[in-house]
């Protein structure tokens, strides 16, 4: 036998530490939700050390540290105290790529709570969200906002990668106006603006989404040609544009309130214009592919779906649009880009 070369695992080995997944995940998110590489920011530090100021036991604590150990997060030095690595400073509040609030997001109680009621959302096809917290999830941000700030800058460590790669892979100097329909934050407008000087952008979302998108606006340099604009897509868009942005709107929702998104847009939009939507198109048959697993968080969170290009192109004609292309680019999404039929 080669040395070496590597062995798969038998099948039901595979199966459970695919279950076993779980246990990793409250790891990270307690270190996330406790703070502590904030607190080991500064240097080494003991459990004791730590647990003390926090109100935390601290044997528990140190089993915790020497298990993120484990994982890479930080390492154990002498006097079994510990420091951050590469890995951990990523999980510092503020750092580059929203890791903490992205973790802080998946383990919140009105998350687990919805997968809790998973088989519930596939024997229904309602959302495990609804079925936990009694209210549809756009509705719930829209009632905790603190939660909703958590969701806002967990998009941005979700998607981080994507605005820049879609400002690389698509042109968008053509326009003049491009109006980002339920752009939140306004990170990918910022990313596309920020590599194509000629246009101006319209930040288009609800109140509430809003008030975190000055900040980072400025924060990108762009915030002088960014008019912001608050409202609902299912009741209107923005008119006079000459590029639409819809970045992870038509994942959140079914199929019939997908077509009333589309039918404002096809309203607002000069005869010229394009429909651009970025969105992870799924692949057919047994590719594996990031978006097939966010289907499944669509499912039980929001009642959306991801689709294929097939299933976006049926979609686009029943809005009266037509799909142009699908522009890939470096990142899982891509440009569907459609026009008036």
């Amino acid at each position: 036998m080669e040395s070496g070369a590597p062995q798969s695992l038998p099948p039901h080995v595979q199966l459970i530490q695919m279950g076993a997944a779980n246990v990793v995940a409250n790891v990270v998110y307690v270190a996330a939700k406790l703070g502590l590489a904030d607190q080991l920011a500064d240097g080494p530090r003991s459990a004791a050390e730590l647990a003390g100021p926090s109100g935390l036991h601290a044997a528990s604590l140190h089993r915790l540290l020497r298990t993120m150990a484990s994982l890479g997060l930080l390492t154990e030095g002498e006097a079994q105290r510990f420091s951050l690595t590469k890995l951990g400073e990523a999980l510092k509040t503020g750092a580059p790529g929203s890791a903490r609030a992205t973790l802080i997001m998946q383990g919140s109680s009105w998350v687990r709570s919805s997968f809790a009621n998973f088989i519930h959302s596939v024997q229904s096809g309602r959302t495990g969200f609804q079925e936990a917290q009694g209210m549809p999830f756009f509705e719930y941000l829209a009632h905790h906002p603190e939660d909703a700030s958590v969701f806002s800058e967990a998009m941005v460590g979700l998607h981080g990668a994507e605005p820049p790669a879609v400002a690389a892979a698509y042109d968008f100097s053509p326009f003049r106006t491009i109006v980002d329909v339920g752009g939140a934050t306004g990170n990918m407008l910022a990313a596309i603006l920020a590599r194509h000087p000629e246009p101006r952008g319209l930040l288009f979302d609800r109140s509430h989404v809003l008030v975190d998108a000055t900040k980072l606006l400025k924060a990108n340099g762009v915030v002088d040609r960014v008019t912001i604009e608050a409202g609902d897509f299912f009741q209107t868009v923005p008119t006079g544009g000459d590029a639409y942005i819809l970045s992870h709107i038509m994942h959140d929702w079914n199929d019939e309130l997908c077509l009333t998104i589309l039918g404002h847009c096809r309203k607002a939009m000069k005869p010229n214009g394009r429909l651009l939507i970025v969105e992870m198109v799924l692949p057919p048959g047994d590719a594996p592919h990031p978006g097939k697993i966010l289907d499944m968080v669509m499912l039980v969170l929001t009642g959306g779906q991801e689709r294929t290009e097939a299933e976006y192109a049926h979609l686009l004609n029943k809005a009266g649009f037509r799909l142009n292309r699908v522009v890939a680019t470096q990142s899982p999404v891509s440009v569907v880009e459609a026009v008036l039929a």
